[in-house]
């Protein structure tokens, strides 16, 4: 398998919401807190058109997976990446409220998952726990390093999203973009104790 693959698909299937707070903090997206709201909507994402609508997602996916292509010269890997970062989009579909707009300032749509609090912990819990599977299954680690960083990996994501959906909402949203430029760092856990495991 090409090494690259599995960290730069991770940061792939994150890359819109890598985006996102840049652009936040650029003043070209807009979010606003929701008081009140479930856990699931308790911000109004009023307006991402760069980061989010489908047309830029292509236009994301087609940069980012050429861009591998260009660097690595696979072709398979760059189609994999591709397909990460436009999935982002797709299962953004599935969960937000009709705010996802089809290409920028155009219609919005949204299956709307995140009205039901129950329903969506069980639907990404389930999706959660298949991904850590799937992967433990096709690689081992190579030493302590690649066995409890990834351990740590998984903790700390289970753990944030625990503290994200049920702690206190965010009250200033600018606070919000600067703590969601925390996440570049997950890609970079990712490597590091992937760097430490092998193909199963």
């Amino acid at each position: 398998r090409s090494e690259d693959i599995p960290v730069m698909a991770r940061a792939g299937v994150s890359f819109l919401d890598l985006l996102w707070p840049l652009c936040l903090l650029l003043g070209i997206e807009r979010v606003a807190p929701r008081p009140g709201a479930p856990p699931f909507l308790r911000l109004d994402f009023i307006s991402y058109p760069w980061t989010h609508s489908l047309a830029m997602a292509l236009v994301w996916s087609l940069l980012v997976g050429g861009l591998y292509l260009a660097l690595r010269k696979d072709a398979r890997g760059a189609l994999v990446i591709g397909l990460c970062v436009l999935s982002h989009w797709v299962l953004d579909w599935a969960t937000h409220l009709p705010d996802m707009p089809l290409w920028p300032h155009g219609p919005e749509v949204g299956l709307g998952l995140w009205k039901s609090t129950a329903a969506t912990l069980i639907v990404e819990g389930l999706m959660f726990i298949a991904g850590l599977a799937l992967y433990a299954r096709a690689t081992r680690p190579k030493n302590g390093t690649g066995r409890w960083a990834f351990i740590a990996f998984a903790a700390f994501l289970l753990i944030a999203y625990l503290g994200a959906t049920f702690g206190p909402p965010p009250a200033d949203m600018g606070a919000l973009a600067w703590s969601a430029l925390l996440c570049w760092l997950f890609p970079l856990w990712a490597w590091w104790f992937d760097r430490n495991r092998e193909a199963a």
